[in-house]
């Protein structure tokens, strides 16, 4: 069955810029889906920044990953409880 409905021209610009190459009914249960169970491949390429916002961030978690001391952090977080001895 179809419905007819009325959309602000606003309202319609949004959904048609988001809309890809889905149908709008097909976005309009994509968006109103329960999110809870969402698989995490659907936020895939969702990043809604620029690509320079982007390559920053990817920078600063790259540099974070190069300067942790994970066996130090290990052993605040655990303490003796795990730390095998040599």
């Amino acid at each position: 069955m179809v419905k007819v409905i009325s959309l602000s021209e606003e309202a319609y610009k949004r959904l048609k810029k988001i809309k890809n190459k889905r149908s709008f009914s097909e976005l309009v249960l994509y968006l109103t889906a329960n999110k809870k169970n969402r698989d995490l491949l659907s936020f895939f390429g969702k990043w809604p920044g620029t690509k320079e916002e982007l390559d920053k961030i990817e920078g600063i978690i790259s540099n974070d990953r190069k300067n942790i001391k994970f066996k130090e952090m290990y052993k605040k977080t655990f303490g003796k409880l795990f730390i095998r001895k040599s």
